[in-house]
């Protein structure tokens, strides 16, 4: 282990075996990593020179470990004009016609043309917030001695700067993931035929085949189904734009009228399906652009990173009383192919995003300051949604 120690090792010997095998001059046989390789540890090590043997060794160069993350569901992010604060949303509630009065006159009768006629609307609001902060201590002098100038402290504390930004940055994305399940968990709750879209079982009754979920990924059936996908998705999306009541959920006496121009459709896919369409069955075609699912955003996860594929969610949304509620059992699924839903539907808002910094502690030699954060996670399932399931 010469390598991961502060003294100098000679690889003469290993580089000639490594050609060697390399070049076909040896065959293949077992060497030690340990004897090229150079591993991350923890232990803080030290050792003389290798001449006096008594001066001893400095560090190299310090790595600033950070990068910046850019989340990822930005597109769940609402700007706070639209809703910043507790806000109420009024819905309008079709017209019923009336018969053509012109055509029912009669002899000695009058026709009343002040009779009241008042537009319904139903409304609908939007409450809460939730809070939370990151803090962060900066000392004043305690760190000089750690750094070989001011410049390499200054890029440590960027390098700080950046890892809490990226702690910020996560935090609204999960947050912003665990609103999509929300959604999804809801409308399975649900339950409403026209919101659930079980694309094999749709599949299967077009085809008249009876494919389980492992057949479709066999060889023979992936690129058919596939095609078969994105031609359903097309036409839910198409549909999507009708002015219709089936896609939402409606208040029981207000039923109200909604539309989804394709500007306004968001689209979330679960990634692994998109990654197996574009290798498995558009690289096989000489014209692939008919086979797109359209423009989405790529889940790599719904929930649990080490669970890609499912949800396990209690969810909360609006029923059919106008009321909130809450599931009576948690939704647990594991074939969620993807959502597709209004712009409307749900989103994040951050209503009051600042930074408050402290006064030095003139004892301590510090300052804290706090990233402190209002936001609100709102869902409005009275707005079109369509899940999709691979079952």
């Amino acid at each position: 282990m010469a390598t991961n120690a502060m003294n100098i090792e000679q690889i003469n010997t290993v580089l000639s075996n490594i050609i060697n095998q390399a070049t076909g001059s040896a065959a293949l046989a077992t060497y030690r990593g340990d004897a090229l390789v150079t591993v991350a540890q923890t232990a803080l090590l030290n050792s003389p020179d290798t001449v006096y043997q008594a001066i001893n060794q400095l560090m190299l160069k310090t790595i600033f470990s950070v990068r910046k993350y850019v989340r990822h569901l930005k597109s769940m992010r609402v700007d706070t004009q639209r809703y910043g604060n507790a806000v109420r949303k009024i819905n309008y509630i079709d017209i019923t016609p009336d018969a053509n009065a012109s055509y029912e006159i009669q002899d000695g009768k009058s026709t009343d043309m002040y009779i009241n006629h008042f537009l319904k609307v139903v409304q609908t609001n939007l409450y809460g917030q939730v809070a939370y902060e990151y803090p962060l201590t900066t000392p004043l002098g305690q760190l000089n001695t750690a750094f070989r100038s001011a410049e390499e402290f200054g890029a440590f504390w960027t390098s700080m700067l950046i890892h809490v930004n990226n702690n910020i940055e996560q935090a609204h994305e999960t947050l912003s993931r665990a609103l999509i399940v929300n959604g999804i968990a809801s409308v399975l709750d649900e339950n409403d035929g026209s919101r659930v879209v079980r694309l094999l079982t749709d599949y299967n009754a077009e085809t008249g085949l009876s494919l389980t979920a492992q057949d479709i990924y066999k060889p023979e059936n992936f690129p058919a189904f596939m095609a078969w996908a994105a031609a359903r998705i097309a036409r839910i999306r198409r549909m999507m734009t009708e002015r219709s009541q089936i896609f939402h959920t409606n208040i029981t006496g207000k039923a109200v009228s909604r539309f989804t121009d394709y500007r306004d459709q968001r689209m979330y896919l679960y990634a692994p399906l998109q990654f197996d369409l574009n290798m498995r069955a558009l690289s096989e075609l000489f014209n692939d652009k008919y086979i797109k699912l359209g423009d989405n955003e790529l889940v790599s996860y719904w929930q649990s990173i080490e669970s890609p594929n499912e949800i396990d969610q209690t969810p909360v949304y609006m029923g059919a009383d106008g009321a909130v509620k809450t599931a009576s059992a948690a939704v647990k699924k594991s074939t969620v192919f993807g959502v597709i839903q209004d712009v409307d539907f749900s989103g994040m808002t951050v209503v009051n995003e600042r930074q408050r910094t402290t006064p030095m502690n003139a004892r301590g030699e510090y300052f804290n300051t706090f990233y402190k954060f209002n936001d609100r996670y709102w869902m409005d399932n009275s707005e079109n949604c369509v899940v999709l399931l691979l079952e």
